[in-house]
């Protein structure tokens, strides 16, 4: 999480420093897709802050109310971020934008807007290769977006997905601004803040996805889960591992809890020694794994009663 705190910076320092120039050019030049951009930054930058409350809220300990910590509160923080992407950044720049196309304005002096986007454009871009080279980190030799997928940490495909959308977003505006100052089509100044605020609802819609999916409880992959059936049917003690359950608690935290069918003739004291060895060997094995709960059944025994 120290990676994505880099980026997670980084793109505060960029966001909110452009955030204050587009909307000082858009009050000077009567643009709507400058005020749009603006939005965009303002929301960026407050993202960045809740995502560094959540960060910090997950790393409190565990305690009696939470048995297994708050790791949990940056997938909550991180799906705010995407609700906030939607709503603050997304409709209000589609709304503004279609005031604007009701009600187009010439722009006045577009200089400024010109160097503005340059300038947003350099620092966004920064900020971009900045998190594209701290989650590139993190991919392991697979796909881009199979990595999204398969991230369980959302500070960092967040920061991505956000500096990525900015980035897009200006070279939008950048385009029609163009087209609108020489054409005389000021209509196209709403239009490109129709489209920036469409761009971020897309980028709402997949962000919401993948925290929801942490959020509501996302275990091991299948990969992962045929790993820990090996493992655990190879013990002396098993004969087979009857059902697994995973959560992720935080992006580096598993609770795993495991119906392991043990021989029949263990008697409760071997079934005690065995979980405790299979607990602490899971752990050793799968690092992300901190608790691990084992319910064993003597299926042999039962059937005989």
């Amino acid at each position: 999480m120290a990676k994505a705190n880099k980026s997670i910076y980084s793109a505060l320092a960029a966001n909110l420093l452009i955030a204050i120039t587009k909307f000082i050019a858009g009050a000077f030049t009567n643009s709507s897709s400058m005020i749009a951009e603006g939005i965009h930054s303002a929301v960026d930058t407050s993202n960045q802050l809740l995502l560094l409350y959540g960060l910090k809220r997950s790393k409190k300990p565990a305690d009696k109310y939470h048995p297994f910590g708050y790791g949990k509160e940056l997938y909550f923080w991180s799906f705010i971020v995407s609700i906030m992407i939607f709503g603050l950044g997304g409709l209000l720049s589609i709304s503004q934008g279609i005031i604007n196309m009701r009600n187009p304005e010439e722009l006045q002096n577009p200089g400024w807007n010109y160097l503005v986007l340059t300038l947003s454009f350099v620092f966004e871009g920064a900020s971009l290769i900045i998190a594209i080279k701290e989650f590139n980190k993190t991919r392991n030799g697979i796909s881009w977006w199979k990595a999204i997928i398969k991230s369980k940490d959302p500070s960092g495909f967040l920061v991505l997905f956000e500096d990525g959308a900015a980035v897009l977003g200006l070279l939008i505006v950048f385009i029609l601004m163009i087209f609108s100052h020489n054409f005389n089509m000021p209509s196209l100044d709403g239009l490109a803040s129709i489209l920036v605020g469409l761009l971020l609802v897309f980028v709402s819609f997949i962000l919401a996805r993948e925290s929801r999916s942490l959020l509501m409880g996302e275990g091991f992959t299948l990969e992962t889960q045929q790993k820990i059936l090996t493992f655990v049917g190879q013990d002396k003690d098993v004969v087979s591992l009857i059902s697994q359950m995973s959560t992720y608690q935080s992006p580096k935290e598993v609770l795993l809890m495991l119906i392991i069918e043990f021989k029949e003739e263990l008697n409760t004291k071997d079934i005690t020694s065995a979980i405790e060895r299979l607990s602490e060997n899971i752990k050793i094995v799968f690092p992300l794994v901190k608790f691990v709960i084992i319910q064993p059944q003597q299926i042999g025994k039962i059937q005989k009663i």
